[in-house]
């Protein structure tokens, strides 16, 4: 038996013979797709997320995130067991909606990933940069189906994951580079924040990047393998003082982040 996997659509290929070999087939991303990729999850894309932490300004404050190990186990924690999970499920259903065309789909993703934030400041990020995202998004990226299918999304009610999610469906990215780049680009924004609360240096920044490289392929991985079915039934959360920190920012005295 021959088995091989595709990197791109993560697709096994079995082949029965006289052995057992595990080969392993690359196929190279077109390099105007990886330029667009590169461009939406680069701090440049102007969609404000530099103005936000996550909760993370409060959580150093309370003493829970000191270092860069507790900062790479409390995100690994918030991509295991809470928002991150629940962010990168709703980023994989609007980027399948995106691939069909499916207004249905998508408006049903975008009510529920809204509705799944836990209090005002998680709805207030995830909608502000939403709203930029698909802005310079309508201004900056090729044409595609996506101009269409996010129409039906008002601001105030789209979420980052689902605007992100819905352009790289219209535009042909697939579900493993889609998942990866933006849970990269989600987690970078949180380790920018600990570098300058706790703080940390530029070198303990990018270890703790590295530190966060399986758990974020490992997620995306996770979630693609889940039924494609009613996204709410695969929701997590399980990360409670991450939560109560979101809340807690919002009157915390002394605050350089919005939320």
């Amino acid at each position: 038996m021959i088995t091989g996997t595709d990197m791109i659509t993560g697709t096994t290929i079995t082949v029965t013979g006289m052995t057992t070999t595990t080969i392993t087939i690359i196929t190279a991303m077109d390099d105007g797709a990886l330029f667009d990729l590169l461009s939406w999850m680069s701090p440049a894309w102007p969609i404000g997320a530099f103005a936000h932490s996550g909760g993370i300004e409060w959580v150093v404050e309370a003493g829970h995130v000191t270092s860069r190990d507790t900062t790479v186990a409390w995100i690994g924690d918030l991509l295991e067991h809470g928002p991150l999970f629940n962010e990168a499920l709703f980023f994989l259903h609007a980027l399948r909606a995106g691939q069909a065309g499916d207004v249905a789909r998508l408006t049903e993703v975008a009510e529920l990933a809204v509705a799944a934030q836990s209090g005002f400041e998680r709805h207030l990020e995830t909608t502000a940069q939403g709203a930029a995202f698909r802005r310079i998004a309508l201004q900056s990226t090729q044409p595609s189906a996506f101009a269409s299918l996010i129409a039906h999304v008002p601001d105030g009610a789209l979420a980052y994951s689902v605007a992100a999610g819905c352009l790289f469906g219209c535009q042909g990215i697939s579900e493993r580079h889609g998942l990866v780049a933006y849970l990269h680009g989600c987690v970078a924004n949180l380790v920018s924040a600990a570098q300058r609360l706790v703080p940390l240096g530029q070198t303990d920044g990018q270890q703790a990047l590295l530190a966060l490289r399986e758990p974020i392929r490992a997620l995306a991985a996770e979630v693609m393998a889940l039924p494609d079915s009613d996204p709410f039934l695969a929701l997590r959360g399980c990360t409670l003082v991450a939560e109560i920190g979101c809340m807690a920012h919002e009157t915390q005295y002394t605050r350089l982040f919005r939320t």
